[in-house]
C-alpha cells in the first residue's frame, strides 16, 4: 500500500472510532514553522467543543484570537493588535469573513475607520492531541527516527503514535523513543474496515513544560531550541484551529473513467481500479499514465464536506453567533 493510501485508509478508520476531529498533514514546529509536519493529528472534544462547532466551520486566525478584540465594546482594529500591520488587517479581514469578528455600523463608528468585536468569547474546546506519524514500510524508515525525537522532546502534542504495516521487531522498539506508541494496522483486500493492534501504548508528553526542538542535525552535535510553555500553547492552538478547518478530506477526485468513488470504509476514498489501490490525484494521475481514461471526476470537494458532516460533528454552516446590529443597520 502507498503512504497516502495507508494515511488515507488510517483517517477513515479513526473517524468511526473516536469522538471529536481527524486532521492530516499539519505542522507541529514551533521554532522552525515547518519543521515538523504530523501525518495525522486527533483532536479529542474538551468541556466547550459545540460552542466552536456553533462559531465557525474555519480556522480562526491565531492573530484574531490572540488579539485585544473582545465580546463587549467594539475597538478600532488597530489599537487592538500587537504585531505587524499587513497581519493585524489580514486577521481582521478573515476574522470577518468566517463570522469569528463583526463590524460596528452604530452611530458612534467613525466614518473610515473599522470598529469590530468579537461574535463570542473564544471557547475552551479541545482536550488532548494526538499526533500520528504513518510508515506502512519500516523497511524505508527515511526521517523516522529523528522525527519521532522531535515529538517526544517537543512535545507539542499530548502523544504520539508510529502506525505501520510492518511487523514490528523488538530492534523496531529499541530504535523509537520510548514514548512513542506503536501501531501495527491490519487491513485486509477484502475488509470495510482496518484493524489496529496496540504494540506498545504511547506515554503521557509532558506538553504544560518547557520543549525541546532539534533544528539541525551535524557529525557529533544537534543544534536545538528551547521552547517555553506559552509559545507550545500558542503553537497546540494553532494546530487545533488547523485541524478543525482543514479535516482530512483534502484531496481530488482524477478526472478518470479507471477511478471510482469507493466509500466501502465508510468514508469516500479515490480508488483506482487500474492500480487496485487507493490513489493520489495531484502526484499519480493525468494521461501520462498507462490506465488513464479521460472522463468526469466522480466526487469533488463539496461531496467530501457534505460527507465530513455527516460523519463528525463538524459543521459546514452553522448559524454562527453574529448579533443583530442596532444604529445604521435599521435601515438597511
Amino acid at each position: 500500500m502507498s503512504e497516502f493510501a495507508f494515511e488515507l485508509e488510517l483517517c477513515a478508520g479513526l473517524e468511526s472510532r473516536r469522538a471529536g476531529i481527524v486532521a492530516r498533514q499539519l505542522g507541529a514546529s514551533v521554532a522552525d514553522p515547518g519543521g515538523r509536519i504530523l501525518d495525522v493529528v486527533c483532536l479529542e472534544p474538551g468541556p466547550e467543543f459545540d460552542d466552536r462547532v456553533a462559531l465557525t466551520s474555519e480556522s480562526i486566525p491565531d492573530a484574531a484570537i490572540e488579539s485585544a478584540v473582545g465580546t463587549g465594546r467594539a475597538r478600532y482594529w488597530k489599537d487592538a493588535f500587537d504585531c505587524h500591520p499587513e497581519r493585524a488587517r489580514s486577521a481582521v479581514e478573515r476574522a470577518l469573513e468566517i463570522g469569528f469578528f463583526e463590524r460596528d455600523h452604530g452611530m458612534n463608528a467613525d466614518a473610515g475607520r473599522d470598529y469590530v468585536r468579537q461574535v463570542d468569547r473564544y471557547p475552551d474546546w479541545y482536550g488532548r492531541i494526538v499526533g500520528i506519524e504513518n510508515k506502512p514500510d519500516l523497511g524505508r524508515p527515511g526521517d523516522l527516527e529523528a522525527q519521532l525525537r522531535t515529538d517526544a522532546s517537543l512535545a507539542v502534542v499530548d502523544e504520539a503514535i508510529l502506525a505501520t504495516e510492518s511487523y514490528v521487531t523488538r530492534a523496531h522498539l529499541n530504535r523509537i523513543p520510548e514514548e512513542i506508541g506503536v501501531w501495527r494496522v491490519h487491513r485486509d483486500e477484502d475488509a470495510t474496515e482496518i484493524e489496529i493492534e496496540v504494540v506498545r501504548d504511547p506515554t503521557a508528553l509532558p506538553v504544560d513544560e518547557p520543549g525541546i526542538e532539534p533544528l539541525e542535525y551535524h557529525p557529533g552535535r544537534t543544534e536545538i531550541a528551547v521552547v517555553d510553555a506559552d509559545a507550545k500553547a500558542r503553537a497546540r492552538r494553532r494546530l487545533a484551529e488547523r485541524a478543525y478547518g482543514k479535516g482530512w478530506r483534502a484531496y481530488d477526485f482524477p478526472g478518470c473513467g479507471a477511478c471510482r468513488a469507493d466509500d466501502s470504509s465508510g468514508a469516500t476514498l479515490p480508488r483506482c481500479d487500474w492500480k487496485g489501490r487507493v490513489v493520489d490525484a495531484a502526484t499519480e494521475c493525468g494521461p501520462s499514465c498507462p490506465g488513464h481514461q479521460s472522463a468526469t471526476a466522480p466526487a469533488d470537494r463539496d461531496d467530501l464536506e457534505a460527507e465530513r458532516e455527516r460523519r463528525t460533528p463538524w459543521q459546514a454552516n452553522p448559524d454562527g453567533k453574529r448579533r443583530r446590529q442596532t444604529g445604521l443597520d435599521r435601515f438597511g
